[in-house]
């Protein structure tokens, strides 16, 4: 099934993402809340992924973001005893709709309400990271492997600060001349995990921690060696509703990052 969920990201990529990439008007772009844009893409490729899934697993469920944001119900589905779907048919919809880079497509299974599996799809370079718990995880079938994380002040991330209230906000940016080079967030959650798992970053913060953002990146870094984990080193649980998640290349450096960071009062 790995390689099915792969090739079906691929053919929706080709059919409802790419032949819109750049070509959005106006009349194809909403916004579900503030700031928060859905595309005739997004929805598109959540019905075409969404149709594919329940063919390759008949009988499991589908929770997509673009069916949550008509219906808050489904939420109740990703703790379902069977097995079920979590979609995020475009991942940096913002970025999309205004026609740069990053954005992916995302997928993750949840068996029991435990991520089992997930896909991060790159459609414009091509480019497929699976993981699967237990069993590691590989970008485009080369095997990623445990990594090492440079020390504090020589640190490369990003800090999503836009949502982070006031007084966190201040006490992050307090510690940022310790961390090395703090670099733009991605606004694309699914980038950001995959890029630590990689090496190419080795931390990123969050504070929307929404489960279709981040449950198929956190197991994608988990297989790498890496650590996501809540503000308070509580273990990411999508079924948790509060907010805040530091993500890491390694151990030492999550330890680190929350000590500059994150300091006890």
């Amino acid at each position: 099934m790995i390689d099915e969920v792969g090739e079906l990201l691929r053919e929706a990529a080709a059919r409802t993402v790419l032949p819109w990439f750049n070509q959005l008007s106006a009349e194809h772009i909403a916004e579900k809340a503030p700031g928060d844009l859905v595309t005739i893409a997004d929805q598109q490729t959540e019905e075409f992924v969404a149709a594919g899934l329940r063919r390759l697993l008949p009988g499991s469920v589908v929770v997509g973001e673009e069916a949550v944001s008509v219906d808050e119900e489904l939420l109740r589905r990703l703790r379902d005893a069977g097995r079920v779907w979590l979609v995020d048919p475009i991942d940096g919809t913002a970025n999309f709709a205004a026609g740069r880079r990053p954005f992916v497509m995302m997928v993750a299974l949840l068996d029991a309400g435990a991520p089992v599996a997930s896909w991060i799809f790159d459609p414009i370079a091509g480019s497929l990271a699976v993981a699967e718990r237990g069993a590691g995880c590989a970008v485009d079938g080369v095997r990623l492997t445990d990594g090492e994380s440079p020390p504090l002040g020589k640190l490369r991330g990003a800090l999503a600060l836009r949502y982070l209230p006031d007084e966190l906000r201040a006490r992050v940016l307090a510690g940022v001349d310790e961390l090395g080079m703090v670099l733009p967030g991605q606004h694309c959650a699914g980038r950001e995990h995959w890029d630590i798992a990689t090496g190419e970053q080795d931390f990123a913060l969050f504070w929307r921690t929404l489960p279709w953002d981040h449950v198929p990146g956190t197991l994608l870094v988990r297989e790498a060696g890496g650590v996501a984990r809540r503000l308070d080193g509580s273990p990411y649980d999508y079924t948790d509703d509060r907010s805040g998640l530091l993500v890491a290349r390694t151990e030492a450096a999550w330890q680190e990052l929350r000590e500059a960071l994150l300091p006890a009062d």
